[in-house]
């Protein structure tokens, strides 16, 4: 779509995807009333920000769904990146920037998705110590919290892979993978052959964490015409959940 977007970058929209659907367990969906609750938007004013308030996605919450073992929740996913899509489309439109407030990681899905509809390329820097690339094929838990980056590049369950009817939604080479831990064997091997790029915790370490953002950042800068830079930070501490 043809659509002149002036950005406006301090202007923030907000919108809430208050999901556990794609987690480990419940509660997830509980962040984004905790957020407004201990007074985010006060504080972005605060700093200078205007915001605009989207208001919360309807609630799609953890179950075990033992009937679909491989890629658990499906149904109750796609619904929730649908609603919140409709929001995001509307809020990048406006050119501020879009500010999530999630629950699980598979909602990074319906922003990408949003972002889409402008932009024909986006370069995406994902925040985790794990790189979320099992598959419904090679999933021990059959959570899609574990799969979100494998989705966005094109490998997985169909309801996501082509949840965007130009798949993939970001193409590897755009990707690069933020905060890396070690990795399980078969993952650590499709990454090593990808060309999705990397920095390591070790080497934010080891390096500082100014220069290794700062070297996230360049790695991320558009370099076509119509093209998004997308920012995705999604905060994860060690899991001691089966990905």
């Amino acid at each position: 779509m043809a659509v002149k977007i002036l950005r406006q970058p301090k202007k923030i929209a907000l919108i809430g995807a208050p999901s556990s659907a794609a987690a480990f367990s419940a509660g997830s969906e509980k962040a984004p009333a905790a957020l407004r609750a201990a007074g985010l938007a006060e504080k972005l004013q605060a700093a200078g920000y205007e915001i605009v308030d989207y208001g919360d996605c309807a609630p799609r919450l953890f179950a075990d769904d033992e009937e679909h073992r491989r890629a658990r929740n499906l149904t109750e996913i796609v619904a929730g990146l649908n609603d919140l899509k409709t929001r995001a489309e509307i809020a990048v439109k406006s050119g501020a920037l879009v500010l999530v407030l999630g629950g699980d990681c598979a909602q990074v899905i319906g922003l990408l998705t949003g972002a889409r509809r402008y932009y024909k390329h986006i370069n995406l820097l994902w925040f985790d110590r794990d790189a979320d690339l099992n598959t419904p094929a090679s999933t021990p838990s059959g959570r899609i919290d574990g799969m979100v980056v494998a989705h966005i590049i094109g490998r997985g369950a169909p309801e996501l892979v082509r949840f965007w009817s130009e798949a993939p939604l970001v193409r590897e080479p755009d990707v690069t993978l933020f905060g890396l831990d070690e990795l399980e064997s078969a993952r650590a091997e499709f990454s090593a052959k990808s060309p999705m790029r990397h920095i390591h915790a070790a080497d934010i370490q080891s390096k500082g964490g100014m220069k290794a953002a700062h070297e996230g950042l360049v790695q991320v800068q558009p370099t076509r015409a119509n093209s998004s830079s997308t920012w995705m930070s999604m905060s994860s501490p060690r899991k001691s959940f089966p990905r």
